[in-house]
């Protein structure tokens, strides 16, 4: 990997449904977030599925929130499709529980600290554990469970200035989507730090929730299996969502190649 602290190229970018997604890699990504965390930047990452799509397409200010991030990585494989189909045949995907372990490692090896902002007090505790054992000289100077529900503006304030105390340059956010974006959104300039919307990687990570074989998600079934293993909380998400993406999306790449 290239050493931080260099110019990164100019992103490219391609909108499905109106919402941004970038053609990046792991290589690309995790060397932007250790440039930015080598500049002491604050800044926000999106990795955008068929859900954040859908999200932004019914709401145009949730839209304009990820087409701001600095980086939307193709983490479902239909954004991967689409991006192919759409000028760049060789992307592959950028999904976020890999990309976390990758940014974690480059963590390790240049001693950045760095910080977890979500989940259950049982995940966040198991997460620190497992990930200093898997990353031996990893730095978690943060970790924090928040209340479910909206903090007041003085308990903000307080999470804001300890994950700055705390000197975390890297802050992965676990809210779920689309309250972490919306939340990273709100707090760029505020966190002294680079913000990653990893959503199910708490889980995954932690060893609490399952995670779908390599095969199932490299042929786009990943949600069908999270399905499965969490009926009641995702049904509803899928059967509004993912019709209708397929419908939209179809329209989109039609339009364009009639054009």
């Amino acid at each position: 990997m290239p050493s931080p602290v260099l110019e990164a190229p100019r992103l490219q970018s391609r909108f499905v449904l109106g919402m941004r997604v970038d053609a990046t890699s792991y290589v690309d990504a995790t060397w932007r977030v250790l440039n930015w965390t080598r500049r002491r930047e604050s800044r926000y990452v999106c990795v955008a599925n068929v859900h954040m799509v859908m999200e932004a397409y019914d709401d145009p200010a949730f839209r304009a929130i990820v087409n701001e991030a600095d980086l939307v990585t193709p983490d479902g494989m239909p954004l991967v499709w689409m991006l192919r189909r759409m000028g760049f045949p060789g992307q592959g995907r950028v999904y976020g529980p890999t990309l976390t372990l990758w940014i974690l490692q480059e963590a390790a090896r240049w001693g950045i600290p760095v910080g977890f902002y979500g989940g259950e007090p049982a995940m966040i505790a198991r997460i620190t554990d497992r990930l200093i054992e898997r990353f031996p000289g990893l730095r978690i100077t943060y970790a924090y469970s928040p209340p479910f529900r909206p903090l007041t503006p003085a308990e903000d304030a307080a999470v804001v200035e300890a994950i700055n105390a705390s000197g975390a340059r890297i802050l992965f956010v676990g809210l779920g989507c689309p309250k972490q974006e919306r939340w990273m959104a709100a707090h760029r300039g505020r966190v002294q730090a680079v913000m990653l919307g990893v959503g199910a990687a708490f889980g995954f990570l932690s060893g609490l929730v399952p995670q779908a074989p390599i095969w199932v998600q490299q042929i786009g079934m990943e949600w069908f299996f999270r399905l499965l293993m969490e009926p009641r909380r995702l049904w509803r998400r899928y059967v509004r969502h993912n019709p209708r993406f397929v419908v939209l999306a179809g329209r989109q790449l039609l339009s364009a190649r009639n054009a």
